[in-house]
């Protein structure tokens, strides 16, 4: 890859002149909201390949890459064994719509890292994923009501899009037009880290509650780690009135330990939603379970979900490859280590701008909050100084540094960053916080 932006002007006149393109014929320009830079203004660079921890835009910036994809890329980008099985697996075909004995094997090794899992069903998203368990376990106790909590994002599914995280909180609508009335009406709404939220709304409908999900680490609004009770708690609850917990781990899943947030939080929860890391790069999305409740799932039950290339062999073999890699001896350790690192250069930051920033982390997943913490929920998080963070956000892109564009959405390390990079990101972050708050 070419020479880093660092001391020099960006260049995007190539980069612009593809976003003017792309609008012509994709919404906005992008086929993900966040991505149009909506939440911190200016112009997105077109990313044209990547390496480790490396992107590279069309205009030849290089970058630090702290957004990993939105989290699967805990390898690196372009990783050579996921390289190779994919490469692999095209060979010998793209999609058959049949089984395969991949399917197997990648259900098998995600099972052997999950306690108390029995059964998982590949989809094609994380959408897909929390749909097809929301749907399971309204089926499996009877009941259609469920609880989410406020800035948990859980997909664009219609039922999921009340008081959402991610991108419909960057753009300012955490609600959407085109969902109908009483498709969001047995959505209820509590407070993440806020159990008494949750024991109201099981007071008002004792047996009509079919599921609690949660994001055991919220992601989707930044960063916040539960507070020490709170799953637990949840879990309590699911169980006193016989409702289901889903923990959606999507982002979390394989991500903050070897077994997700049910082994670093110790919650297994009754069903759990996966996505990223299990697919390698490649779209892919799963729920699993214990047999009991899995196998109610069409053909081994009624309940309905299907999808042609749910299974896809690419997919299969890119999340084979990053599961059997990722598992080996020492990388969640270094994972962690690389995670400490930068909080401690953060936590000087926020002690040198002291009352205008927080930092929170989780593993190698993390956010600087542009606000006075701790941050333990939405409505924290709401009070960011966004303004701020857009400055901070075009001052590490210019020192090739490239974040995620909102103030609402998680960071992430992988594999393939090292210590140096950590200094570089800590370095750039200096000048940039000392510019984005006048100081």
């Amino acid at each position: 890859m070419s020479a880093t932006p660092q001391q020099n002007a960006l260049r995007s006149e190539k980069s612009r002149r593809a976003m003017e393109e792309a609008r012509r014929w994709i919404p906005g320009g992008v086929n993900s909201p966040v991505r149009a830079f909506g939440g911190v203004g200016g112009e997105p660079p077109f990313i044209s390949r990547a390496a480790g921890a490396r992107v590279m835009d069309v205009d030849g910036n290089e970058y630090v890459d702290l957004v990993g994809s939105w989290g699967p890329m805990i390898l690196g980008h372009a990783h050579p064994a996921v390289v190779e099985a994919v490469q692999a697996a095209a060979a010998r075909g793209t999609s058959y719509g049949a089984p395969t004995e991949l399917e197997t094997e990648l259900a098998r090794t995600v099972v052997s890292r999950l306690p108390g899992v029995e059964r998982v069903r590949f989809v094609n998203s994380g959408t897909e994923a929390t749909m097809s368990a929301l749907r399971l376990a309204r089926a499996a106790t009877g009941r259609d009501k469920f609880v989410k909590f406020e800035g948990c994002y859980h997909g664009h599914g219609d039922a999921f899009l009340v008081q959402a995280g991610s991108g419909a909180l960057t753009l300012g609508v955490p609600t959407s037009p085109g969902v109908p009335g009483p498709v969001v009406a047995d959505t209820l709404l509590a407070s993440y880290n806020d159990l008494a939220s949750v024991e109201a709304l099981f007071a008002a409908h004792p047996e009509g509650i079919a599921a609690v999900i949660v994001e055991p680490v919220a992601g989707n609004v930044g960063c916040i780690p539960p507070e020490p009770g709170f799953l637990e708690g949840l879990q309590d609850l699911c169980r006193k009135h016989g409702a289901l917990l889903i923990l959606d781990e999507v982002m979390t899943g394989f991500r903050v330990a070897r077994g997700g947030a049910r082994e670093r939080f110790g919650v297994p929860g009754d069903l759990v939603t996966l996505g990223k890391i299990i697919g390698g790069g490649l779209p892919v999305g799963a729920y699993a379970g214990p047999a009991a409740i899995m196998d109610q799932v069409a053909p081994a039950g009624p309940v309905y979900q299907a999808g042609t290339l749910s299974g896809n062999p690419l997919a299969m073999a890119a999340g084979l490859a990053t599961l059997r890699t990722l598992g080996e001896a020492g990388n969640y350790d270094r994972l962690e280590a690389l995670g400490a690192r930068l909080e401690a250069g953060m936590q000087e930051a926020v002690g040198r701008h002291s009352g205008k920033l927080a930092f929170q982390r989780v593993g190698s997943m993390f956010c600087l909050y542009f606000r006075s913490g701790p941050v333990r929920n939405y409505q924290d998080a709401l009070q960011s100084d966004t303004k701020a963070f857009a400055r901070y956000f075009h001052g590490m892109l210019r020192r090739g540094i490239y974040l995620a564009p909102s103030q609402f959405e998680a960071g992430f390390l992988s594999l393939a960053h090292t210590e140096d990079d950590v200094d570089r990101i800590l370095e750039a972050g200096a000048d940039a916080l000392a510019e984005a708050l006048g100081s």
